[in-house]
This record gives structure tokens, C-alpha cells and sequence, in this order.
């Protein structure tokens, strides 16, 4: 068996397939895992009370290889991941990859494409079939991030704020999360996680999206996005998407793309599902 993950800042998506049959077994999903930003112990109890308790109908012992698709899946964080999944999978060979990676494949699978990923957090590449040839950095959320979630949330809080969106875009926003300015000040600025605080607003704008406001608004985020981080991949090749801002804010970020004269490709929703379909075909 071959047991797949795709993680993120929010959650991770697992999935279980037949290597003889080339078919799904089981999918579920736990809290999210990065090495970047978690300890070991952290990332051990995931694995341990969330993944372990959910697939225990299955002996360790049985599962051949593991996938691992990541954020925060860098080379001196990796270890962390691949160390805990070997003590626990112990006749399983552990491969680990960054998330940025496991896009590309679900995607763009064996062929040339620009590969994005728009969720909490937002990252790009240029990839040739097999192996990702450039990549702009997304800096995170304080420094770049645009399209994302985060990156959303953090401009239209910040221009309701200071009054460069309508009044009752304000007062709407205010109200459906019952907070006041100095509240989501607080959020920000004075407790953890501000980036997930920040794309959890796109719930809000995306209820609102087709208020005249916020489509110019949206169209400003991805326009930025493009612009700040495709410039440098080839306009030849199709842009593909990922992640959960890429899947509801599509039409926004299609009609932004034909602006700039890039091609469309593909828009899922999760790459898990591709992923699985990637490795089938490789047996």
C-alpha cells in the first residue's frame, strides 16, 4: 500500500491506495504539519492521535511506501517529518517533498506548466514534467503571499480601515465577526497565527464578491500576484491552480489571467487527488 499526504498551514490531506489495484482505500484529513514552524513532538502527535487512530484497520507493516508533500518541507526541516514517519511505517520507504512540489505533480503531472498555489499562503513554479526549474519566492505573508488568503485578508481589512472601500463593506465585515477595529488590531498584531486570522476573512469577502467594490478589489490581488511572481516563468506555458482561494476566487483570477495574456489550465480544488493519480501511473 502507499499512503499519500498533502500538508498545509490548516490541515493535511491523506490518502490510502492499492499499489496491486491502483485505487483509493481510505481518505481523511488531520491538522496541519510543518517542520518549519513545529517541533518534532508536535508533529509526532498529529501523526500519532490523529493519522494512526484513523487508519488503525491497517497494520504499519503493510504500507510500502509514503509520500509526503509539504510547507515547510525544506532540506534541513524535512528530517523531522521523514524520522517520524520511519519509527512509526518501519518497512516503508519515505520520500518527502515540499507542497509546492506536490502541486506541480497533481497539476501539471508529467508535462511542462506553471504551477500555482493560492490557500492561507500562495507560491508559484515553473515546471518542466519532472522537476521544478524556477520558483519565486513567496516571502510569506508580511512580505508577499499575494493571492492568498492571507494576502486578501490583510488588504481588505487594511482598506476598510482606512476608508478606501466603502463604509458598510466596513461595518459588514465588523459585524459578521463581531469585533471591533481595535479587536482585529489585537488579532493581528497581538496573538499567533495572524495569517490564518487574516484569510479566515475571505469568507466575508467572498459572500460579497460580486459587489462592484471588491471585484475590482479581487481583480488588484491576483493582478498583483501575476505580476509579482509569474513574470519570470514563460508566458508559453499554461498556469494551472491549487488551494482553496484558487478554487472559490477562479473566475476572478481566470478574467485576470486573459488580461495579462497568460494561458489558463487547470483549477482544483485539493492536490491530493491528483496525487494519487500521479503515483498510480507510475506502477
Amino acid at each position: 500500500m502507499i499512503l499519500i499526504a498533502d500538508s498545509g498551514a490548516t490541515k493535511t490531506d491523506w490518502i490510502i491506495i492499492s499499489q496491486k489495484e491502483r485505487s483509493v482505500l481510505k481518505e481523511l484529513n488531520t491538522s496541519g504539519i510543518n517542520p518549519f514552524h513545529q517541533t518534532a513532538e508536535d508533529i509526532k502527535d498529529i501523526i500519532c492521535n490523529e493519522l494512526i487512530q484513523n487508519i488503525a484497520c491497517y497494520d504499519s507493516k503493510e504500507f510500502d511506501e509514503i509520500f509526503f508533500y509539504g510547507a515547510g518541507c525544506l532540506p534541513e526541516s524535512s528530517p523531522i517529518v521523514s524520522n517520524i514517519l520511519e519509527g512509526i511505517f518501519c518497512n516503508a520507504k519515505v520520500e518527502i517533498y515540499s507542497d509546492l512540489m506536490g502541486a506541480a505533480r497533481a497539476l501539471c503531472k508529467n508535462s511542462s506548466g506553471i504551477a500555482c498555489i493560492l490557500g492561507t499562503g500562495s507560491n508559484s513554479c515553473e515546471y518542466d514534467g519532472k522537476d521544478i526549474i524556477g520558483n519565486v519566492s513567496p516571502l510569506g505573508y508580511i512580505l508577499g503571499d499575494e493571492g492568498s488568503g492571507a494576502y486578501i485578508g490583510k488588504r481588505f481589512i487594511g482598506d476598510c480601515l482606512k476608508g478606501l472601500l466603502p463604509s458598510y463593506l466596513k461595518e459588514g465585515l465588523l459585524e459578521e465577526y463581531n469585533m471591533t477595529t481595535r479587536d482585529i488590531l489585537n488579532r493581528v498584531y497581538g496573538e499567533p497565527q495572524a495569517n490564518r486570522f487574516l484569510a479566515s476573512t475571505t469568507h466575508y469577502i467572498y459572500k460579497h464578491r460580486n459587489d462592484a467594490h471588491i471585484k475590482v478589489f479581487l481583480k488588484d490581488c491576483f493582478r498583483e500576484f501575476f505580476r509579482r511572481n509569474l513574470s519570470t516563468y514563460s508566458k508559453e506555458l499554461p498556469v494551472s491552480f491549487t488551494g482553496s482561494i484558487a478554487w472559490f476566487f477562479q473566475n476572478e483570477i481566470k478574467e485576470t489571467a486573459i488580461e495579462l495574456g497568460y494561458k489558463i489550465g487547470i483549477f482544483i480544488k485539493n492536490p491530493i487527488n491528483g496525487l494519487a493519480e500521479f503515483h498510480c501511473k507510475q506502477y
